[in-house]
């Protein structure tokens, strides 16, 4: 019974192919896709290696979606942004945020369609109370954008050379160093506060 519940393994040879182990069946990252998108586990595993490449491929996929004509969700000024955060000191704090800003995007989603759903039919005016998810979301995309630009400030005390005199005062420098692992805790703070208000309002 418990293997049921365990990921299922997706093998990837050397060619390239991919073996879904459930099915003994070759896949395509466009099947991978679709299971992502039924809510199916699984992991990806190098054939010969055994390591676990999950994160890779999926990366993959994302890129292989991307490059559909029409399908584009990412905007460069996106990437452009995610881009500049590999290797600076913002890196450590950009996955668990985007992780809770998807998770919370993710349940708004799910109750505008639960609402669409039980639209057909309905009154005019009823429709046009199936204004208020859209802006749920789009406050929420808000506010996340703030908690990010609060995070980021958070994390660089310093202003960028040539946006200050040079003759800056040498105390607050010497404040921040201490204070960034509390920094860091109000910011997951924040974000556990935001994820109760969601929860509240679901």
């Amino acid at each position: 019974m418990a293997a049921k519940d365990d990921p299922i393994v997706i093998k990837k040879y050397a060619n390239r192919r991919l073996y879904n182990t459930g099915t003994s069946t070759y896949v395509t990252l466009e099947d991978l896709a679709e299971m992502v998108k039924k809510g199916e586990e699984f992991t990806v595993q190098d054939a010969k290696t055994g390591d676990d490449i999950t994160h890779p491929v999926l990366t993959q996929i994302i890129f292989e979606l991307e490059n559909k004509d029409g399908q584009n969700m990412l905007p460069i000024p996106f990437l452009r942004q995610l881009i500049a955060f590999y290797g600076d000191q913002m890196q450590m704090i950009v996955p668990s945020f985007l992780e809770e800003s998807m998770i919370a995007f993710s349940k708004e989603q799910e109750r505008f369609r639960e609402q669409m759903k039980g639209a057909i039919g309905k009154s005019p005016l009823d429709m046009m109370k199936m204004a208020t998810p859209i802006k749920a979301l789009e406050e929420q995309t808000r506010r996340n954008m703030e908690m990010f630009q609060n995070a980021m400030r958070l994390f660089t005390p310093f202003p960028p050379a040539g946006s200050a005199p040079a003759a800056a005062p040498a105390e607050p420098a010497r404040k921040e160093t201490p204070e960034k692992p509390d920094d860091l805790q109000q910011l997951k703070d924040q974000i556990a506060a935001m994820q109760r208000k969601l929860d509240t309002m679901s």
